[in-house]
């Protein structure tokens, strides 16, 4: 895990060719329901080209784990239904949101980013933890 400098500091940061990509996570206590084994997060994402090429967000992929192990993969195209293009010193932010069937997890994953030139690759979704009041604190 890479700390960024911008004015948004976020705890999870990662850099991938230029382009940091910064997540918040937030548990939504108003939308779970720990007696039933629901409990939502949301997390906002913020994506800096501080490159000096042009790219464009094409493809997403999460991998998001609960406490007990259980992954859920989710892949599809761009972001909230858009495929962003980013110029050099550029930024997209965007919200979005994951339910569990536990009171904590991890989510992690990549954007597949394609430049002017048609090279496509990814970048890095730093790995990033999904906590609420609702599970004991672990240090390791």
């Amino acid at each position: 895990m890479k700390q960024t400098s911008t004015e948004e500091t976020s705890p999870y940061a990662a850099t991938t060719r230029n382009i940091t990509v910064s997540v918040q996570p937030y548990f939504l206590e108003e939308q779970s329901e720990p007696e039933s084994s629901h409990f939502v997060w949301a997390y906002h994402v913020r994506i800096q080209n501080n490159g000096g090429e042009t790219v464009q967000l094409m493809t997403r992929h999460w991998m998001i784990t609960d406490s007990l192990g259980h992954l859920h993969e989710v892949r599809g195209s761009g972001v909230v239904g858009k495929q962003p293009v980013l110029r050099p010193g550029e930024a997209f932010e965007y919200a979005s949101g994951t339910p569990l069937a536990t009171p904590s997890g991890i989510m992690m994953g990549s954007y597949q980013m394609q430049a002017d030139n048609g090279e496509r690759f990814d970048i890095e979704i730093p790995a990033f933890s999904l906590d609420s009041p609702h599970a004991p604190v672990v240090v390791h």
